[in-house]
């Protein structure tokens, strides 16, 4: 689809249903390509639209889990000294807006349609040829392009920039950022990234920019030595959360987690999350590190903007008549310390678990985690956005509850039921719980979003006009 090839935008809708007819390398698991992850494509196209990305500062971030509540938590802590902030995520859960907020609070669709017409006014005719031919930007691309102008058009002071995929060759990677922040490193995407957390590290590894200090969360030793080779080949200070955090303590109180934490430099404070999970905690303090090394910190306002933080899938606890619990994780280590939380939080042991995931992610692995946490797991498909084979994933669970004979007794507890659609998969889980006994939703990113626009829907049909019509929204 050409950029001129396109009437006037009267709606977001139409905004991001044009930019997805482009090539959508979020919907794809192929192998590296070329001619699609690359660089010099995206910075011809910001050449085009005057180079909006540096109008404002940003904080630039990457990982394999945790970049986009990181990133959150820094945004939230700088608007917390009056800066108007642009936070720019993905993927979405339900909703496209999620992408390109201000903190997490959406655009109205006004100045998001306007920025959309002006992206493609000022973009129409664009050409990029090189020795492969011509060849048109990419989905994700004229995304990153779209929040870039659209944060200026804003008049945005900083801006949060999470990596699409990788950090090499991501669209992101052409920033000239203030800091560069690195979330745990696990194996994911590894038929684009690398097989090893080596090679993956390697790949988010170079949003490293020379000169710009670097804050990392704890990591895997391979993964620690890439970042700090790269920190010193581009001669910037890494800031390790290992070595200048001294002690973090969490604690469950209330429905919200207490954080204390004392910095090696002598610094201690405390705070109640609502955002659940040692992860979240980690992230929180690491976002912490980050504000006090760049002089963005403000005794009390930090620790409330962080406070009040939370995003959808992120143990996002939605309104049903169950505990319905919804989470991303989608990596081993992330699903172990969701499963941790969970069993915190619920240590009777019961409930069921909705689990689906997308191509190229480590399914045994979370699949073992799930099966060691529940007797009941209910398998559906992630959304349609990205492939999957919720039938496979469905077999592979049952294989691994016959192959285990260390308990006939466990064995026979142990069901799994395979329910493709979001519908089908919560009407089964209502039929096998009790009114106290909770779901958990995890997998995919796109998982918790089938069941949150599931559930919206049930809502309107639940929720007619005076006139009993159903309220459309």
């Amino acid at each position: 689809m050409a950029l001129e090839e396109r009437q006037e935008f009267r709606t977001f809708d139409q905004v991001v249903s044009f930019m997805e007819g482009f090539t959508n390398l979020e919907r794809k698991t192929d192998k590296y390509n070329v001619r699609t992850y690359r660089l010099d494509r995206m910075q011809a196209l910001m050449e085009v639209l005057g180079n909006p990305q540096n109008s404002y500062r940003t904080i630039h971030v990457a990982g394999s889990k945790g970049k986009g509540s990181t990133a959150s938590f820094i945004a939230n802590g700088i608007e917390a000294l009056g800066f108007r902030v642009g936070l720019y995520m993905s993927p979405h859960v339900s909703d496209y807006r999620e992408r390109f907020t201000l903190c997490g609070r959406f655009v109205d669709d006004g100045t998001l349609v306007a920025t959309g017409n002006l992206l493609c006014r000022k973009l129409q005719g664009f050409r990029f040829c090189d020795t492969l031919g011509e060849n048109e930007p990419t989905t994700f691309e004229l995304y990153t392009a779209f929040a870039f102008l659209l944060f200026k058009e804003l008049g945005c002071q900083w801006a949060v920039i999470e990596t699409g995929l990788g950090g090499r060759l991501d669209a992101t990677n052409i920033l000239l950022p203030q800091a560069c922040v690195l979330t745990p490193i696990e194996l994911e995407h590894t038929n684009i990234l690398g097989d090893t957390i080596t090679k993956i590290a390697i790949e988010k590894s170079k949003i490293i920019k020379p000169g710009v200090p670097v804050f990392t969360s704890p990591q895997k030793p391979d993964a620690l030595e890439v970042f700090r080779k790269e920190a010193t080949l581009q001669e910037s200070q890494l800031h390790e959360f290992d070595n200048e955090v001294k002690r973090l303590e969490t604690a469950f109180e209330s429905g919200r987690q207490h954080i204390k934490v004392n910095f090696n430099d002598g610094f201690e404070t405390s705070f109640n999350l609502s955002m659940l999970g040692d992860v979240q905690a980690q992230n929180s303090v690491l976002a912490i590190m980050m504000l006090r090394n760049l002089g963005l910190y403000k005794r009390g306002e930090t620790e409330k903007a962080l406070e009040n933080n939370h995003l959808p899938g992120r143990m996002e606890t939605v309104k049903w008549d169950r505990t319905l619990i919804l989470d991303g994780a989608h990596t081993q280590s992330s699903m172990e310390h969701l499963l941790g939380t969970f069993k915190n939080m619920y240590p009777k042991g019961k409930g069921v678990c909705i689990f689906g995931a997308v191509e190229g992610k480590n399914h045994e692995a979370m699949a073992e985690a799930i099966l060691g946490t529940f007797d009941t797991v209910i398998v559906s498909r992630p959304g349609t956005f990205k492939k999957s084979d919720p039938l496979a994933l469905y077999e592979m669970l049952k294989r691994h509850i016959d192959e285990d004979t260390a308990s006939k007794a466990s064995k026979a507890s142990k069901k799994v039921y395979l329910e493709c659609e979001a519908k089908d998969a919560l009407e089964l889980a209502r039929k096998l719980t009790d009114s106290d006994e909770p779901i958990l939703v995890c997998g995919s990113f796109y998982l918790a979003g089938a069941i949150k626009e599931e559930l919206e829907r049930q809502e309107k049909e639940q929720s007619p006009e005076p006139n009993g019509g159903v309220v459309c929204r």
